[in-house]
């Protein structure tokens, strides 16, 4: 077990010392398994770098490095740079919505400050040749960070509403909402625009892959 980072500097340490080592490298040097397949166990990469740089929030809805502040979002792209697929953010609590405020928000907290761990990878590739390129600390621009508060608040207007339904991936300029559940029989209680008990799917909040691409550009390919 890596005990949690204790400051930045220490975080940033630990991630450049996984640059440029395959997953399978990682794996024997930490005594882990890679899957497979992560089609079917999905979550374990991002486990997995967070076990290796000693992530401490577990499931709780605060960034994975507590102590300091920071998220972990690693980023799945080819060996080119482009991103593979949107990076989930956070769920959406379709049961508190009502006086929540942006800066109140998880996803506003898990953005505030992240460390991104690109992992490239040659499609059908096993997952231990990944390989993890070079991460990087973000934090939301002014001009960023409105964009993205201005999609939070408009889904969780219409979340307010009990207009859940209206909720799809199409809306939202660099955040959008998709549904989050194993399959379409798990549901989660909700209130229709009547304020009647409803059922729907769990949804949550993504980064869509054109902004996770511009922080590639950005930081890798300057």
């Amino acid at each position: 077990m890596i005990s949690p980072p204790q400051s930045i500097h220490q975080l940033s340490q630990r991630a450049q010392q996984l640059a440029g080592k395959t997953i399978g490298e990682l794996a024997q040097l930490y005594g882990d398994k890679s899957p497979k397949d992560l089609r079917i166990e999905k979550g374990w990469q991002g486990q997995f770098i967070e076990r290796c740089l000693g992530a401490d929030a577990g499931n709780l809805s605060q960034p994975d490095f507590s102590l300091i502040g920071v998220e972990l979002k690693t980023l799945p792209i080819d060996y080119a740079g482009n991103v593979q697929e949107s990076t989930y953010v956070s769920v959406v609590d379709i049961n508190k919505s009502l006086g929540l405020s942006w800066r109140q928000s998880v996803v506003y907290h898990k953005l505030q400050h992240v460390l991104w761990v690109p992992i490239a990878r040659q499609k059908g590739d096993p997952v231990i040749y990944s390989t993890v390129a070079t991460p990087f600390l973000w934090q939301p621009t002014p001009a960023q960070e409105a964009v993205l508060k201005s999609d939070w608040e408009n889904a969780m207007e219409l979340v307010s509403m009990g207009k859940i339904h209206q909720l799809n991936a199409r809306l939202g300029e660099v955040l959008q909402v998709r549904p989050k559940a194993a399959n379409s029989r798990v549901l989660t209680a909700t209130t229709d625009e009547r304020g009647q008990p409803a059922q729907t799917l769990p949804r949550g909040f993504y980064l869509r892959p054109q902004f996770t691409q511009g922080l590639i550009d950005e930081f890798l390919r300057r």
